[in-house]
C-alpha cells in the first residue's frame, strides 16, 4: 500500500517515530503555553499526560500528532 492512499492521520504517524514528549517539546508543537495544554486536557479535547516517573510527565507522540492532524484536516 503507497503512502498516498493512507488516510491523513495515519501517514502522519507512519512518518513520526513513537516517543514519549515532554511538555516544552508539546508547546513547541502545537504553539499552545502549558495553561492552555492543561485546559484543553481537563475539557477532554487534548490527548491526556502520562506519569512517566514520579514527579514527570509526558505525551504520547504518536496521540499528539494525530490530534494535530485532525486539529489541522478541521480547518481545510
Amino acid at each position: 500500500m503507497s503512502n498516498q492512499s493512507l488516510p491523513i492521520a495515519e501517514e502522519a504517524q507512519s512518518q513520526v517515530e513513537r516517543h514519549i514528549m515532554r511538555r516544552d517539546e508539546v508547546e513547541r508543537k502545537t504553539g499552545f503555553k502549558r495553561a492552555h495544554i492543561y485546559s484543553l486536557m481537563k475539557e477532554g479535547q487534548f490527548p491526556k499526560a502520562k506519569r512517566i516517573g514520579m514527579r514527570a510527565i509526558g505525551w504520547d507522540s504518536l496521540e499528539v500528532e494525530r490530534w494535530i492532524t485532525e486539529r489541522l484536516a478541521q480547518q481545510a
